[in-house]
């Protein structure tokens, strides 16, 4: 007999399992990961989800809640991640997790759905040491683990005609600690405005919803935007419309910088933010208003 209810999907796996293997050889990996299978359930049943199934080295769960998802998922991370109870001397065990809160179907004590496939994206998405969640997830959580959510990135998920929006959960208090800017999560999540202007010297790109591909900047030629400048990459950042929001997301080794009109100032180095108001961004280093590297930014109504 089947049941839809709506949970928190957790896939969690060792990472790099292949490689324990010819380190550690055969027996000792296998006891390893067994031995990250058994940690991975006991936080599950801590934090009261339950473990719908192993496979080879990943474990899935549900929780009713997508905070208990997350404590159990930090409590993973806490006892395998770099822990050198766990492993070989000199060889590092790491697990990636992802989840999605979402409806499911229940039988036969499995679950199927989409959103079984969106939180296994996730986990597909995250690396060694990470938590990656959904939107979905982020809206379901305390004010307390808010606070420790980053927006990232966005992917495209089998079944969905949409992107989604991926955020990172910052598990490592030293990681929270060093957090800039904090993200304001009910900012992420709304909708913004019609038109996005950028303006570089001549040059005027003007973005809105109907926008079908990226807007880039960088100093290669065939950037939307091109700037020239030693610290600015051949493609440093791009202008992605997700859900309704403007994204700038960042793929440059020095980093882009955001001086909004309000004062508030962003740093992002492959990362993503959302635009909001009206500034500058400039690429590689800071530029005011009026500065050769200057880009000006305002969303319109």
């Amino acid at each position: 007999m089947s049941e839809d209810q709506e949970l928190a999907i957790v896939f969690a796996d060792v990472v790099g399992s292949t490689h324990l293997y010819e380190a550690m050889g055969d027996d000792r990996a296998r006891e390893t990961v067994q031995r990250c299978l058994e940690v991975m359930k006991e936080a599950t049943e801590q934090f009261g989800g339950n473990v719908i199934k192993t496979m080879g080295d990943e474990v899935m769960s549900t929780f009713i809640s997508s905070d208990d998802a997350m404590n159990a998922s930090a409590q993973m991370h806490q006892r395998i991640t770099n822990n050198p109870g766990i492993g070989d001397l000199g060889t590092n065990v790491a697990i990636r997790i992802g989840s999605h809160y979402g409806p499911v179907v229940t039988e036969n004590r499995d679950i199927s759905g989409l959103a079984v496939h969106t939180a296994n994206k996730m986990t597909s998405q995250a690396k060694a040491g990470q938590i990656l969640i959904t939107a979905a997830t982020v809206e379901q959580l305390s004010g307390e683990w808010q606070g420790l959510v980053r927006q990232i990135d966005v992917a495209a998920v089998r079944g969905r005609a949409d992107e989604l929006a991926v955020f990172e959960v910052l598990w490592q208090p030293e990681e929270a600690t060093s957090m800039l800017p904090a993200v304001n999560v009910a900012a992420k999540l709304r909708p913004t405005a019609q038109r996005l202007r950028l303006c570089y010297q001549d040059s005027e790109v003007l973005v809105d919803q109907s926008t079908a591909t990226d807007v880039t900047m960088g100093r290669a030629d065939e950037n939307d935007l091109v700037i020239k400048g030693n610290l600015i990459s051949r493609v440093h950042a791009r202008v992605a419309v997700v859900k309704n929001r403007y994204m700038l997301v960042d793929e440059s080794t020095n980093g882009t910088f955001i001086q909004r009109d309000d004062g508030e100032e962003i740093y992002v180095r492959r990362d993503s933010t959302e635009l909001s108001g009206s500034g500058i961004i400039s690429l590689g280093r800071v530029a005011p208003r009026g500065a050769p590297l200057a880009i000006e930014y305002s969303l319109e109504a």
